[in-house]
């Protein structure tokens, strides 16, 4: 049986052939694969019959994405297809069926109305869940009635090897049961509900605020958990971001869950666990993505030449203007920038730019360390999170780098585009990021918007919803660290004004939400913790003169505090350091690094000058003896 439901328009969509694609967060059924799907199914169905060239379908089906989105967490309890009337292989299955309106939804077997909202859908799909008899319960979906005091208030003071979340609500409230599913993939934690009639129990756990959350800890204490606003969002963040809470992988969300409680960093990732603030953005992220990227992935092209040697040199120019922190990393990006735009060859080996990054020609003040280093992108284990998180990151600085210098690029060729950082970006990754297929979803994405993109807030926005739709894409997938979860950042914990609720819909305050990037992304708001220090270069001898030889001591920056070293302080001899000084034996003369190269060339000009000076001489002396000659002449 069906009910007949079209949904407002709540936002407007461009018409297209396909009005949901494989990208949406929903399934696409077909007439061969609807009844396999549904009927084997440990979960229960809400599936949209529509047609694609209805205009209603087409205005709606931004809105039934939404909603997609919005419960994409409840897939196991209850998920959410579509199938193209429209389409000629349909037509059989939607006569079978009856479909004679559009959009026309069926769920279960049972006949629903609702209103036309968004929340109102939502609360119809918990109501499905609620009632189902036990014959055809889903498999796995939590209780979603409400305990007593006589069932929770034995609970407190228990050991566990969970939380426990009680949501006390009041008897209409629909907060509970929706954060119950919204925590349906996660293991750590068990959310139960509560009526607010249940006088003992507000008695004793001190509620007068509703919906509110007790949380009772797995070490046997219990506290209330504070939320900035009481809405269903902040409730879900927060108790996702508890330690030990975890989003269990789609390929292992039926296993126990035991397994996966309370484990700790380091018990996973056999590299040391480096403590870090949320709230900072380290400039170790920022280098170890600049040396994968440099020694790395820029090693897999052998001769850069044509239009990749022009990508690179945009994106050395870029980095070289907007990147925050001064020091050895902008030296050695300046110093490669003004190489790459001297140099009139059109191709140029890779191994010519790994010398240079090497610091093969020891030059004073240049240093990228050679040693991948994540902090604030470190994973629970090796291969999650590391390099992607770092690029994402770069770029989130540069776009805010960008806005607060808008002149920085003038004069580079980059300032005529209108957002420089996104479009040099783009053409990176299209050209050298190793994930072909995360680079092809971010060329759609570009491809479909980044041309409406026209200031520099757009730009530093635009980043930010992409970042936040990547991570609605990949959540639960096996790339998904089960120990930092994708979810929609920032997280309330974060930016508790950059989330609000609408018509019972998460929204952004886009706003709020620029102000906090301009600041977290800022210079202002790097950490050094952690980062590499640039070694000193040995001398080759004591001179007598310290004056003429000694290299100018650098500031040493490790452990995130910077100490000037004392001007009495002589260098030190370092072991040679693969990724900083290389082979090649330099000589330091005057604070100037020269190799064997150089000395070569040193000597060519040496001898070019003297062959130069005595043709000179040759030249000068026959005229001389020639103007002699004459005057003399003339005398007698």
């Amino acid at each position: 049986r069906f009910y007949d439901v079209g949904l407002p328009l709540l936002w407007f969509t461009e018409t297209a052939a396909r009005l949901y694609t494989e990208e949406d967060p929903l399934v696409i059924l077909s007439s061969s694969s609807l009844k396999p799907t549904v009927s084997n199914s440990s979960s229960a169905w809400l599936v949209q019959f529509y047609s694609s060239w209805c205009g209603h379908c087409i205005q709606y089906s931004s809105t039934w994405k939404t909603l997609a989105q919005d419960v994409k967490d409840w897939q196991q309890a209850i998920s959410v297809a579509v199938l193209d009337c429209a389409q000629e292989e349909n037509f059989d299955v939607c006569r079978d069926y009856g479909i004679k309106f559009y959009p026309t939804f069926k769920v279960g077997t049972n006949e629903y109305y609702s209103d036309r909202e968004i929340q109102s859908v939502r609360r119809l799909m918990v109501n499905i869940l609620q009632n189902h008899t036990r014959l055809d319960w889903p498999e796995h979906c939590p209780s979603l009635e409400p305990l007593s005091s006589v069932e929770l208030l034995p609970l407190l003071g228990q050991r566990s090897d969970h939380y426990t979340a009680v949501i006390v609500e009041k008897p209409h409230s629909y907060v509970g049961r929706e954060v119950i599913l919204d925590l349906l993939q996660f293991s750590g934690v068990e959310v139960k509900r509560a009526l607010s009639t249940d006088l003992p129990l507000l008695d004793t756990l001190k509620i007068t605020d509703f919906p509110s959350v007790y949380l009772l800890h797995p070490n046997g204490t219990h506290t209330p958990l504070h939320v900035d606003k009481r809405l269903r969002f902040f409730f879900s963040s927060s108790l996702r971001m508890l330690p030990g809470v975890q989003r269990r992988h789609k390929s292992d969300s039926s296993s126990s869950s035991a397994s996966q409680k309370g484990a700790l960093p380091h018990k996973q990732n056999p590299e040391p666990w480096r403590d870090f603030d949320r709230s900072k953005v380290y400039t170790a992220d920022l280098e170890s993505a600049l040396h994968y990227l440099l020694r790395v992935e820029l090693a897999t092209h052998n001769m850069l030449e044509g239009e990749e040697l022009k990508i690179f040199k945009d994106f050395v120019t870029l980095v070289t203007k907007l990147y925050p922190d001064g020091g050895s990393v902008v030296k050695l990006m300046e110093t490669l920038s003004d190489w790459l735009l001297s140099l009139p060859l059109q191709r140029i080996p890779y191994q010519a730019v790994l010398d240079l990054v090497d610091n093969k020609m020891r030059i004073s003040g240049v240093f990228l360390g050679a040693e991948l280093r994540w902090v604030g992108c470190q994973g629970s284990r090796v291969g999650l999170r590391g390099y992607p998180c770092s690029l994402w990151t770069l770029f989130h600085v540069l776009t805010v780098q960008h806005d607060a210098m808008p002149t920085a690029l003038d004069n580079t060729g980059l300032e005529v585009e209108a957002a420089p950082v996104l479009q040099v970006m783009r053409r990176y990754i299209r050209t050298f990021f190793g994930c072909e297929e995360c680079g092809r979803h971010f060329e759609q994405a570009a491809a479909a918007s980044m041309d409406k993109v026209e200031t520099r807030e757009q730009q530093i926005l635009w980043l930010w919803n992409q970042h936040n739709m990547v991570n609605y894409r990949l959540a639960g997938s096996l790339s998904d660290d089960p120990l930092f979860p994708k979810a929609p950042w920032p997280s309330p914990s974060l930016c508790a004004s950059c989330h609000e609720e609408k018509n019972g819909v998460h929204v952004w305050n886009q706003e709020n939400v620029l102000r906090f990037l301009r600041h977290h992304y800022s210079a202002s708001n790097l950490s050094p913790q952690y980062s590499l220090t640039p070694p000193r270069l040995p001398a080759p001898h004591q001179d007598p003169d310290p004056v003429q030889t000694r290299r100018p001591q650098e500031e040493h920056r490790g452990g995130g505090v910077g100490e000037m070293k004392k001007p009495e302080q002589k260098a030190e001899k370092q072991p040679e350091d693969g990724g900083a000084e290389g082979a090649g034996g330099g000589v330091w003369i005057l604070g100037m690094g020269f190799n064997s190269v150089d000395m070569s060339l040193c000597v060519v000009l040496y001898v070019c000058s003297c062959l130069f000076l005595m043709l000179l001489f040759f030249f000068f002396k026959v005229r001389s003896r020639r103007w002699k000659l004459r005057h003399s002449r003339l005398h007698v």
